[in-house]
């Protein structure tokens, strides 16, 4: 149970913040002067890069926890779908063909990774 809440958290601080930062509409500003360094962030933005490093965080969590070739084509999987999601949802952003495709290949592989295998190859866990 708690490995779950730590998968549903990653994904919910990744897309969050790949959504505020999108909003933020702006990628920060660097400026650097005579010895000076300087950088500005929109709130909204700042918010979602907050967002994303705690879902970072939470990612090295959670490769320790699981398996490396589990926890990171699912987690990846899951973020892909679920940014083209909000990508049409709140930014009315256009789903191609490809996109609709793409989604069900990713669908079916995280289906396929989580069934239980009767048999695995040798040298595995």
């Amino acid at each position: 149970m708690k490995k779950t809440i730590f998968v549903i958290s990653y994904l919910i601080l990744t897309v969050l913040g790949l959504v505020l930062m999108k909003i933020g509409g702006n990628t920060g500003t660097f400026l650097f002067g005579q010895g000076s360094f300087s950088f500005s962030m929109s709130l909204i933005s700042l918010l979602g890069f907050i967002s994303y490093i705690l879902s970072f965080l939470l990612f090295t969590n959670l490769i320790v926890k699981f398996d490396l070739s589990y926890i990171m084509p699912i987690s990846s999987g899951i973020t892909q779908v679920l940014t083209l999601l909000s990508g049409y949802l709140l930014f009315k952003e256009k789903i191609t063909i490809n996109g609709i495709i793409g989604v069900s290949l990713v669908i079916i592989g995280i289906i396929v990774i989580n069934i239980k295998p009767k048999k695995t190859l040798k040298g595995s866990n």
